[in-house]
């Protein structure tokens, strides 16, 4: 494993369903990676121009509109390309399965010019991302792993004592319960979970709290 780097992690709370996104970077480095920005974008940006960051990535953990709709604001002013994995293309294009057009009244949808697979790593602003895919809230919802800091960027899949909702389009309670169990809570018991949701817990806690470990 190679030396731990400092990643420097911010979480902001944005949208009408409180979504976290998070903003990380290596200290010492200008460049940034946001994880889901799904509002605010113009928010977004200002934090990362105030910090003197530059936009390397934007990295989506799945499709749902409360989780990518500051992606157009968010990369207008401050560039980025926009990752997403690839069995994940459809939902997000689509305003019916995204939860735009029927949570929120207006549909809205955005086509990410990157897609990635599971197992890949990417590696963005001096950091490594590994992407692990966890289908059951949605078919290609997916999480990223920094393996040598032990952070997992968790989106919906798993919360605090807790997992994302599967009965929005392409959920499935079966495969939720294999991502947690086999995929989540396989990882080193020290990993910090950064949900899409609700607050930061890590590997061990979940693994004797969550009712669905």
């Amino acid at each position: 494993m190679a030396d731990k780097k400092n990643v420097i992690i911010r979480a902001m709370t944005v949208g009408p369903v409180g979504t976290n996104c998070y903003l990380a970077h290596v200290e010492g480095r200008t460049d940034c990676v946001v994880v889901d920005p799904g509002a605010s974008g113009d928010r977004i940006a200002k934090v990362l121009s105030d910090d003197g960051l530059s936009l390397s990535a934007v990295l989506l953990t799945h499709g749902h509109f409360d989780h990518y709709e500051g992606v157009p604001e968010l990369t207008a002013k401050m560039g980025g390309k926009v990752y997403i994995l690839e069995e994940e293309m459809d939902l997000i294009t689509d305003p019916m399965k995204n939860g735009s057009m029927g949570l929120m009244g207006s549909g809205s949808a955005i086509e990410p010019e990157c897609t990635v697979r599971d197992g890949e790593v990417l590696n963005l602003a001096g950091m490594d991302f590994k992407v692990i895919h966890t289908p059951g809230h949605t078919k290609g919802g997916c999480c990223y792993y920094l393996e040598d800091e032990g952070v997992l960027f968790a989106g919906d899949t798993i919360f605090m004592e807790s997992i994302g909702r599967t009965d929005l389009p392409t959920g499935n309670m079966k495969e939720i319960l294999q991502s947690v169990r086999e995929k989540i809570l396989a990882l080193p018991n020290d990993t910090k979970i950064l949900p899409g949701h609700g607050p930061a817990t890590d590997v061990a806690y979940e693994a004797a709290n969550n009712p669905y470990a």
